[in-house]
């Protein structure tokens, strides 16, 4: 189904540029078994939704009834976030609404983490990002990382490649801002592999390049491969700071930035291996080998010329944007993340605030200045990606409410009781998979804000050392791939348009079996070989 007539050649960059995130079945070329699955899976979620939140208020539960309210509403919106009955958008404010309407909060209350400096990140990094892919910049730094000496020469050599970058990026600038402004490049990247599938007749002419599994594989290595960088330094996510500090206060031993390091980069090396394999074998790229990508690319940035003073503008505030991203992970390493040069940096260079000033640059610095022209126009930001921004901050609010009604708190303990843990081996299983779960609905960093404080008394009423289950939970808050609410980086992927919430799930779930795994074994082994928590 589409709106295009058949057999009408599809404009590669119209269709990257100029997609609809939240596309209703009109909007999608489908083959008819899949129109008959989407149609099928969001006719379910439309009635399943509700049915379960009301079969789960009427069960005779023991909990706080603000809890089993949240609950069942939260229940509810999953639903309707994995079968996409609604927008996905539209399922999270339904969601908000319910829970004021319920009385489960006041709605001042309810809405309050709508201000988050996360939103404000995503605002500022998707007008940037529409900067760079209007003026070309996007496609001057694919077809950069596309003539590099053989990468350039297979599908799985650009994926993994980009991943890498991703990977070492977010070890210093935060996963959210990594992925926000590599997201322009990796359209670039997925655009001139889509014309080359166009150009050699691999594709159907009216092909839709938002549903090729090259670029799923691409854009969700660029999200998860920034979860695993961002594992790399005790600033790469806000988790990390959260954890290390909660650890340190009920163990009394501090974990420097060196120790940090050491632990986590064996730990993120195989992490990242087994990334490349889920997404390669999951999504695998229509074609292995780009043959005659080299002639391509040449002919192509012959063609583009020098730079345009719009773009120019654009590396001007991009370049100031990621320069001020980095500098608090800088001064970190100079001056040591408990320094107060670290403190006064941080707090004044908050990550959303740099991201709107680097997007105001753009309206600022002139194109041509007779005529009062900037780099960009309003109506340009008008068309950012204002759904994932309302998803996200849907996303937040269940986060939020999850701990302030004590709903989180309450299910980590009946877990942890009613599975009798008393041992170092299965409290850090549930520690790590509880993690996970967590993550999975609401953001990393109210996972580890949650499960961390649970964890360690569990621990110590065992007999056990918090430290290792502690960390192990830090650790696996950054990861939740499954949904697009699950972190601000899979939110930010999902409105590229190119990943269908099915693929995600899929993949997201696969990694999550594996990263857990990987965690169990290996945060423990660190630990005992570099003698941490002794």
């Amino acid at each position: 189904m589409s709106d295009q007539s058949p057999g009408t050649r599809t404009d590669v960059d119209q269709a990257l540029l100029g997609h609809a995130t939240y596309r209703s079945l009109g909007e999608q070329r489908l083959s008819p078994t899949e129109e008959r699955f989407e149609k099928g899976r969001r006719t379910v979620g439309l009635f399943l939704a509700p049915a379960v939140t009301i079969v789960f208020l009427l069960l005779p539960l023991t909990i706080e009834p603000q809890q089993q309210v949240l609950a069942g509403v939260l229940l509810g919106v999953i639903v309707l976030w994995v079968t996409e009955a609604v927008p996905i958008p539209v399922g999270g404010l339904i969601g908000v609404a319910a829970v004021v309407i319920l009385q489960v909060v006041p709605a001042d209350d309810a809405l309050a983490p709508f201000g988050s400096s996360t939103i404000f990140t995503f605002i500022g990094a998707f007008i940037l990002a529409q900067a760079m892919l209007k003026h070309g910049l996007a496609r001057r730094f694919a077809f950069r990382i596309l003539a590099l000496p053989r990468v350039g020469q297979t599908t799985t050599g650009v994926i993994i490649a980009f991943g890498a970058i991703t990977c070492v990026l977010s070890a210093f600038v935060s996963n959210t801002a990594t992925v926000a402004m590599l997201l322009p490049t990796a359209i670039g990247i997925l655009a001139v592999i889509a014309k080359l599938l166009q150009e050699r007749g691999l594709v159907a002419e009216d092909f839709d390049p938002l549903r090729l599994r090259v670029g799923a594989a691409l854009m969700l290595m660029l999200a998860y491969g920034a979860s695993v960088g961002g594992l790399l330094t005790p600033v790469g996510s806000p988790p990390n700071l959260i954890g290390r500090g909660l650890i340190e206060e009920a163990t009394g031993r501090q974990i420097t930035f060196a120790q940090w390091m050491a632990a986590a980069v064996p730990i993120c090396l195989l992490m990242f291996v087994a990334l490349a394999l889920v997404l390669l074998l999951l999504n695998r790229p229509e074609i292995r080998r780009i043959e005659g990508v080299g002639e391509f690319v040449a002919q192509q940035r012959a063609e583009m010329g020098p730079l345009s003073r719009a773009e120019k503008n654009t590396l001007i505030a991009f370049g100031i944007t990621v320069a001020l991203w980095i500098l608090p992970g800088v001064v970190a390493l100079v001056a040591g993340a408990d320094s107060p040069v670290y403190d006064a940096v941080s707090e004044r260079l908050d990550e959303g605030v740099v991201a709107v000033l680097g997007a105001a640059l753009l309206y600022v610095l002139p194109t041509d200045w007779a005529n009062r022209e900037f780099t960009l126009r309003w109506r340009d930001a008008a068309e950012i990606d204002w759904g994932t921004i309302l998803l996200f901050g849907t996303g937040i609010i269940f986060g939020s409410l999850l701990a302030d009604t004590g709903l989180a708190e309450t299910l980590g303990n009946a877990a942890a009781s009613g599975l009798g843990l008393s041992s170092i081996v299965p409290i850090t299983i549930f520690a790590v998979v509880l993690a996970i779960v967590v993550s999975e609905t609401t953001s990393n960093t109210a996972s580890a804000a949650v499960v961390v404080p649970i964890i360690i008394p569990v621990a110590v009423a065992a007999g056990v050392n918090p430290f290792v289950p502690a960390l192990a939970a830090t650790f696996a808050a950054s990861f939740g791939f499954m949904l697009p609410v699950s972190t601000p980086q899979n939110a930010v992927v999902y409105g590229s348009g190119a990943v269908p919430i099915t693929k995600m799930i899929r993949s997201g779930v696969s990694f999550d079996v594996l990263g857990a795994l990987l965690i169990i074994v290996l945060i423990p082994l660190m630990v005992a070989v570099l003698g941490l928590g002794a």
